[in-house]
């Protein structure tokens, strides 16, 4: 039984062309359903997004879903959400998804991951919280942005530190194995975020 209760999930708002990436998603879901592990994601229905919480409620599970409210059409929320949450703006929705979450697991997805992902990043460099960070590396998904936090701390823009504030597994099933041994992280100083 893992300590980690409610696991934001960072993903696309797409499919993506590999039939993988939404299996990955699926498997995801099932794993977190049945562990009992709360799903906390961006509240849409579509991409991998959708695919995780549907999967996630297919097994019994629970999923939040917090969504700005110009995005409410975009990305189309998820009317299945046990619960979603509707924000003012962006930045709202971020904050609500680090309270609500014990950690993080990025999974594939385009520019919107990529950001929720080196924001929830530097915050844990800034000190801000102490929650896990798994990078979910689903066929090679997440080589060419690992690559490039290498490039910076090679170019002396990042500290080698950096690599150590998230850590990269290599499948849906490694990380479902891993979240059964973190603990939650501490919280910093929201008021600071």
């Amino acid at each position: 039984m893992t300590s980690i209760r409610s696991l934001a999930v960072f993903c696309g708002s797409r499919v993506g062309i590999n039939p993988v990436y939404a299996a990955a998603g699926r498997t995801l879901g099932q794993g977190m359903g049945r562990a009992g592990i709360r799903l906390v994601y961006g509240g849409g229905r579509i991409g991998i997004m959708g695919v995780v919480a549907n999967a996630v409620l297919e097994a019994g599970g629970q999923v939040l879903g917090v969504i700005p409210e110009f995005l409410t059409k975009m990305e189309v929320a998820h009317e299945m959400a046990t619960e979603m949450v509707v924000t003012d703006t962006m930045h709202t929705r971020k904050l609500r998804l680090y309270e609500e979450s014990d950690a993080f697991l990025i999974m594939p997805g385009g520019l919107g991951t990529f950001d929720e992902a080196f924001e929830i990043i530097t915050w844990r460099q800034l000190r801000l919280h102490d929650k896990p960070i798994l990078l979910c590396n689903v066929a090679g998904w997440a080589e060419p942005l690992v690559a490039m936090i290498d490039h910076a701390i090679r170019q002396g823009f990042a500290d080698p530190s950096c690599r150590g504030l998230f850590e990269v597994i290599d499948s849906v099933e490694a990380a479902l194995e891993r979240l059964k041994t973190l603990e939650p992280g501490g919280r910093g100083k929201p008021e600071r975020l």
